[in-house]
């Protein structure tokens, strides 16, 4: 039995979906974020684990593969459209602290890594790279 929600996301707005496969989230709080992407009118499209991109892990050496948890494309406030790439992570997996213990710098130093191949690969395709922790999903209790 695992400790986090894990499912398919069942959608409300199909249409705004642009993934290839049913939508699966891991955590509670790429849940949260689907039912965000899914019924807010902002949002154009959405897709989860629909892109890769190469990096070299830092530990291995080895060349492999990041596949982010979103790509989301809305539209802002002074009706421009946006589109990002957007990674859900714990903050502990996300800033490196000194009291971190070594397996979480070791989990911190890997994220970097996949982290800076995203934003270079974004940058080539005129995207955005946004890390989303708990903060920016859960603000003073609100989802």
């Amino acid at each position: 039995m695992t400790k986090f929600a894990q499912g398919v996301y069942r959608l409300i707005n199909r249409q705004k979906y642009a993934g290839n496969r049913e939508p699966r989230y891991r955590s509670g709080w790429e849940h949260a974020f689907m039912r965000f992407c899914d019924t807010n009118d902002n949002i154009i499209q959405w897709a989860s684990e629909a892109i890769t991109i190469p990096y070299r892990h830092p530990l291995t050496g080895r060349q492999t593969v990041y596949v982010p948890d979103f790509f989301i494309q809305y539209r802002t406030k002074d009706d421009q459209t946006r589109a990002e790439v957007i990674e859900i992570k714990p903050k502990k997996q996300s800033v490196l602290e000194s009291k971190a213990s070594a397996r979480d710098r070791a989990v911190i130093a890997v994220n970097y890594a996949k982290w800076d191949a995203a934003t270079k690969w974004c940058r080539r395709q005129g995207l955005q790279f946004r890390v989303i922790t708990e903060d920016d999903i859960f603000r003073n209790g609100k989802k």
